[in-house]
């Protein structure tokens, strides 16, 4: 997929997390796909989870989101989106590395990448730069999508990228949240009618990949308390996790400024 002007005004990201006070020492990055997405008034209500994020960590832990629609783990190493995080991260920061959605395209050579060899291989390069810097990585697997059997059982989509991630995770003694897990079983408490509203239906499109804000609010919410299980954050760096967020909460910026 070509840089569109929009891609281009979304390499720089969005920090939408409030200011950093004069103590504030960490930033957390994203590298990711649509899912998590910063996305702007055209695309509105679709909403990345990256979005949302910020509303569940202290102010002073700052989100740098690069996650950029259509990338895989091979397109945003290529691109050097990865490379532009690397210049800028700094000992004691987070990279938050979920990919899968567009490893999975088989005849896209650019995207492309088989779940236990160059998927594996790539997230590695991943893990390797931020530990290089003194850096945190943390692997994130997929967001499920919606999608149900004629019994009602929600279904997993993602092959084996997940279970090749938990594995590299293991590995290489990176944190792993098992976000595939945890929004395939939200699914299914919702069952088939109330996940609609998680997801980008709206009058013209049915879209069971890609998050409305509460859907992108419900994914966050599984983000933030994976990273605080986990032990990647404290209870101190964590905020509202058991609050309701407002959709209204939730902007969207004009891709022309």
């Amino acid at each position: 997929m070509s840089l569109s002007r929009r891609a281009v005004l979304a390499a720089v990201p969005l920090t939408v997390a409030a200011a950093p006070s004069p103590k504030a020492s960490r930033t957390l990055y994203i590298a990711g796909d649509s899912t998590a997405a910063q996305k702007y008034s055209d695309a509105a209500p679709e909403t990345g989870w990256g979005m949302a994020l910020p509303f569940f960590l202290h102010k002073d832990l700052r989100v740098a989101n690069h996650a950029m629609n259509g990338r895989s783990s091979r397109s945003f190493l290529d691109e050097g989106r990865l490379d532009a995080i690397l210049s800028v991260i700094r000992p004691g920061d987070l990279l938050l590395i979920q990919f899968a959605h567009n490893d999975e395209k088989a005849t896209d050579p650019t995207r492309y990448t088989e779940p236990w060899t160059t998927y594996q291989e790539y997230l590695t390069r991943y893990v390797d730069g931020a530990r290089q810097r003194g850096a945190r990585p943390v692997l994130a697997t997929p967001v499920e999508r919606r999608r149900f059997d004629a019994a009602g059982h929600a279904q997993p989509t993602h092959g084996d990228y997940p279970a090749a991630m938990r594995a590299l995770a293991e590995r290489e003694g990176v944190a792993l949240l098992d976000v595939q897990a945890l929004s395939l079983g939200l699914w299914q408490r919702l069952g088939v009618e109330r996940t609609t509203t998680y997801f980008n239906w709206t009058a013209t499109e049915q879209d069971n990949t890609h998050f409305d804000p509460p859907g992108a609010i419900a994914v966050a919410r599984l983000v933030a308390r994976e990273l605080l299980r986990t032990r990647v954050l404290a209870p101190r760096d964590t905020r509202r996790l058991d609050d309701e967020i407002p959709g209204s909460w939730i902007t969207w910026p004009d891709p022309t400024l």
